[in-house]
């Protein structure tokens, strides 16, 4: 399965940059590991794919795509951060 971007045009997102959203919608249909599926979709390895997603939800090109994923995967990653934090303290 491969995606297609989102209307890069109006939203300036680079191709790549909008089949990563697209993959985030919808990376659960491949079935199996999502690190085999961002592998197959993207030839980077988890951690690269990562450090992209990062810097993309961070953009106001990426909001304004897809706004309801975006704040979902910022919600996410925040949540993430807390608990990391959380366990440093101990």
């Amino acid at each position: 399965m491969s995606f297609s971007a989102v209307d890069v045009t109006t939203s300036r997102l680079s191709d790549q940059e909008g089949r990563i959203l697209e993959f985030e919608r919808c990376w659960w249909r491949f079935g199996g590991a999502k690190e085999d599926a961002i592998r197959e979709q993207f030839d980077l390895s988890a951690t690269r794919y990562y450090q992209t997603l990062n810097r993309l939800i961070d953009q106001p090109a990426a909001l304004e795509a897809d706004p309801i994923l975006v704040r979902r995967l910022r919600r996410l990653r925040e949540t993430r951060q807390q608990a990391r934090s959380a366990g440093h303290r101990n």
